[in-house]
């Protein structure tokens, strides 16, 4: 029987409940970048165990223990405990501390190495930051630490000019040459919406033919080397070093010091960082609230060229003192590796920075005191980076509870 009203007019059938709106999907970098430092603390965790049971199953050793398992136990056991051991004691003492050198230079040497092995990593790796807070996949950091390394380069050993201002000029250069090759990404994702992980990876294999094309004229190389290198830049335009010999940490480092505060700075404290990160959590509502998504996308990309490029700058006129064709090595890929382990924080992607590059250098040191293959180490980095692209996976390991309310973001 219906209902009534007060005016005897009977009450509209309720219509069938409406099914509630889809709650709109997180964007795969959003994922990505959702997961606390809890996990990316044990997505390291994770990594190293991974890495400890290759280096158990490669050793000679364990393998011979195995064989009589069954009768003995605890001989695998041991010589898997030493095996594991050994390695990674080696990796520290390679990264951090030796406390079996001859004298203290060389005791701290190792950890000097690191901070060198990840000055680049962590320049690089902000100018990928910087593009996953403003909802760009910035896969080009390779091309871009390549063209930074080139036009820094040149002007390093092309170039006469005093001390200090010709250092400061070809850091420029660099810096130019990386917003150049970001831009160009940047433009084309603004003007006619092409993906940018399609461009920049193209522009990665185009600044590879690049450089190995001017390596092989005179003009630019200035060198009668048969080899396809420069000549070494000037010292003039050197980056002067931090400490004497044997030490070859250099002024690099500090560089990357002041762009982890510069870009601490532009995403959370300046209106232009504001727009990029309103850009990267929703593009349709900054383009709402009157923000120009074409204009922030250019120079969000040209901002993360140029940190890239000041990556290959530091390295020719750091480290390397000259150009190659291996003088961008695989910066750009590990970059992203840095700035995922991040969460695409300035602070963070330094921490990564600085643990990654505690990797590079201890790693030659575990290979060569132990024999444990320095693969390893690339397989413990991937390892980390799949349980970092998967938040829930490394919750579901550890039954953790998903995050809620402002943790859930």
């Amino acid at each position: 029987m219906s209902e009534k009203t007060a005016t005897g007019q009977p009450v509209p059938a309720a219509p069938e409940e409406a099914a509630a709106p889809e709650a709109p999907r997180p964007t795969l970098l959003r994922d990505i970048l959702s997961g606390s430092w809890m996990v990316s603390v044990l997505s390291i965790f994770v990594g190293l165990l991974a890495g400890a049971v290759l280096i158990a199953a490669a050793d000679p050793d364990v393998q011979s223990t195995l064989g009589y398992f069954f009768s003995r136990p605890t001989d695998l056991l041991v010589s898997v405990w030493r095996t594991v051991s050994e390695a990674y004691l080696a990796l520290f003492r390679g990264a951090v501390f030796d406390w079996e050198a001859q004298s203290f230079v060389r005791a701290v040497r190792p950890f000097t190495e690191s901070l060198v092995a990840s000055t680049p990593l962590i320049l690089a790796g902000l100018g990928i930051a910087l593009g996953f807070r403003s909802g760009l996949f910035n896969i080009g950091g390779q091309g871009q630490v390549i063209l930074g390394a080139i036009f820094a380069g040149f002007i390093g050993y092309w170039l006469t000019l005093p001390l200090g201002l010709h250092m400061l000029i070809a850091i420029v250069a660099g810096i130019v040459g990386g917003a150049i090759w970001g831009g160009i990404a940047g433009a084309l994702k603004a003007r006619t919406g092409a993906n940018e992980v399609i461009v920049t990876i193209m522009l990665n294999s185009i600044a590879g033919y690049l450089i190995a094309y001017l390596l092989k004229q005179e003009w630019f190389r200035q060198t009668g080397s048969a080899n396809p290198q420069s000549r070494v830049v000037d010292e003039s335009a050197a980056l002067f070093p931090l400490l004497p010999d044997p030490f070859r940490l250099n002024a690099g480092f500090l560089v990357a010091v002041v762009a982890t505060v510069f870009v601490w700075w532009l995403l959370e404290r300046s209106t232009l960082g504001f727009e990029f990160r309103a850009v990267g959590e929703n593009p349709n509502a900054a383009r709402t609230a009157g923000i120009s998504v074409g204009r922030v996308t250019l120079v969000a990309m040209m901002i993360a060229g140029a940190l890239a490029g000041l990556a290959g700058a530091a390295q020719v006129l750091g480290t390397e003192q000259k150009l190659t064709m291996g003088i961008g090595g695989s910066l750009g890929f590990d970059a992203i590796t840095v700035a995922l382990l991040g969460r695409s924080r300035p602070v963070g992607t330094f921490l990564a920075g600085l643990l990654f590059g505690a990797f590079k250098a201890g790693g030659y040191t575990m290979q060569a005191q132990t024999g444990t293959p320095i693969d390893i180490i690339l397989v413990v980095q991937s390892v980390i980076v799949l349980l970092i692209a998967a938040p829930p996976l490394v919750r579901a390991i550890f039954r953790l509870p998903a995050p809620v309310g402002k943790g859930a973001r």
